[in-house]
């Protein structure tokens, strides 16, 4: 997955079971990593603008985890700031080698940032993944901002300082959030679920799923899985 280069997990999809499970060992973290821009030249578009949403909900999730990780923290910050001005640009024009270069970085920092723990984004993402089969990147970009949303309490002062930090036309949470669907609109991602063919039927076994899920246990509001069934029915339908 995005970053894996510099982790220490696997996701694996049960398709018997329609789950995806997770396998941690200290011993899959390679000792070298080469990110060489040259070999994502030819990469589409559309991957290009999915695996580098899934870059920044890497970074996003770890600055909105209630671990304890200043490092992480720190890092998370920088791979925004990275995805922020390049992404656009690659996706944009897919030749444009530094912006390449920088992307695989930010994606790199991503994955360690996430050492701190992702969230309900994931969370429910990796549910959709095991019951859809549609691309990982693309779930979270499109489900990440009703996360934030549902998140908004409990993000206030992170909000006001992120939006410092990315040097935001506008303030807080909300100017967090319009950039966010700005730059989504921007690569040409979704606005729902809706849009890739997901409804919600079945928001009350995806709501489960995500509760039962371990990246929600590093979501800074603890939701249950009504309330994930909620968020789920939100992603489909649209704000």
């Amino acid at each position: 997955g995005t970053g894996s280069e510099v982790g220490r997990a696997s996701v694996i999809t049960d398709e018997q079971a329609r789950v995806k499970r997770t396998i941690l060992h200290i011993r899959m973290m390679p000792r070298i990593a080469i990110l060489d821009a040259t070999l994502t030249l030819d990469l589409p578009r559309h991957l290009t603008a999915a695996t580098g949403a899934d870059a920044l909900t890497h970074c996003m999730e770890a600055w909105c985890s209630p671990v304890w990780h200043p490092m992480a923290e720190a890092v998370s910050i920088k791979g925004m700031q990275m995805i922020n001005m390049f992404l656009p640009r690659v996706v944009a024009d897919g030749q444009d080698l530094e912006a390449r270069q920088q992307m695989l970085v930010a994606s790199s920092l991503g994955a360690a940032a996430f050492q701190r723990g992702l969230g309900g984004v994931h969370a429910i993402a990796q549910s959709l993944g095991a019951l859809y089969d549609l691309h990982h990147g693309l779930l979270n970009a499109i489900v990440l901002p009703y996360v934030l949303e549902a998140n908004r309490a409990a993000l206030l002062t992170q909000m006001d300082d992120l939006a410092v930090y990315l040097r935001l036309p506008e303030p807080g949470f909300d100017g967090v959030m319009n950039w966010l669907l700005s730059l989504r609109e921007q690569i040409g991602i979704p606005h729902t679920l809706a849009e890739i063919g997901i409804d919600d039927r079945e928001a009350q076994k995806v709501g489960m799923m995500a509760f039962a899920d371990g990246c929600s246990h590093t979501n800074p509001v603890r939701h249950s899985a009504h309330v994930y069934a909620q968020i789920f029915s939100r992603a489909v339908k649209g704000f």
